[in-house]
């Protein structure tokens, strides 16, 4: 299936690891000119050369911590002077870190919120001109199924990743008439460093796997192939939606989205 998006111009934030990385290596087979960007020199530089071994798509690499104002304004400015104005907005963010409500502070608080919210809200105020102007766009959050059903032990992630899904939804209805989807994907345990630490925090997350009715976590290749329809051309009457995309894990048969 050709995903019409070749050449579009995409930004994946936080994508030198795990699940960015591997939404960004899914949209550069498909053809498009994709900005990573990460906190790990080593890393992000690896994965660009891994994207720009493809050879189906151009890739520029930039050094960014997204819960710094100031960073996120460079980015944007320099993606745009490296490919022009954005197509495609995936945001992204490390998880929050694992615990109850008595081991968080509210230091703690504030960071998590400037982490999960603020710094998806201040990316998107900054592509969404360059978007209307076209009167094409996709914004997809890389969020978590906590936002349909709560995991034990991730209070924080449990608490402000619904305050994202509230904007997308109240957003995709504000820019619809202007040809931008907005949607959020709710990635399940899945393969990745972040599920690695959990279970090392916690044992009992391994366990899990026997409540997914697949029986297996899944991968990032899979979860990214999602991603990458999501934000396609072939996707375009798709928006203000949440795609778990979990195993069968979330329980819930009718849930608002």
């Amino acid at each position: 299936m050709d995903l019409g998006i070749k050449n579009k111009v995409a930004l994946v934030v936080a994508s030198s690891k795990g699940l960015g990385k591997a939404v960004a290596l899914e949209l550069a087979k498909e053809g498009a000119r994709v900005i990573i960007c990460g906190t790990d020199a080593s890393a992000l530089a690896a994965t660009r050369a891994e994207i720009e071994s493809l050879g189906s798509g151009h890739v520029a690499s930039f050094m960014c911590d997204i819960t710094d104002e100031m960073q996120r304004k460079q980015l944007v400015e320099q993606s745009v002077k490296a490919f022009g104005e954005i197509d495609i907005l995936v945001t992204n963010t490390g998880g929050p870190a694992a615990g109850g409500f008595d081991q968080f502070n509210m230091e703690d608080w504030k960071h998590i919120y400037n982490l999960l919210f603020l710094s998806a809200v201040d990316i998107i105020r900054l592509v969404l001109p360059g978007m209307k102007k076209k009167g094409w766009g996709r914004i997809l959050t890389i969020t978590s199924i906590t936002v349909k059903q709560p995991v034990d032990n991730l209070i924080s992630s449990n608490a402000v990743r619904t305050s994202l899904v509230g904007l997308m939804k109240s957003l995709s209805n504000e820019v619809a008439a202007h040809g931008i989807t907005v949607n959020n994907i709710l990635p399940g345990y899945t393969n990745t460093n972040r599920l690695a630490h959990l279970v090392e925090v916690n044992p009992k997350v391994s366990e899990v796997k026997e409540t997914i009715p697949m029986k297996r976590f899944g991968t990032p290749a899979e979860f990214a192939a999602a991603a990458a329809f999501l934000v396609s051309e072939r996707a375009s009457y798709i928006t203000g939606q949440s795609l778990a995309v979990d195993g069968g894990w979330i329980k819930g048969e009718l849930m608002l989205t």
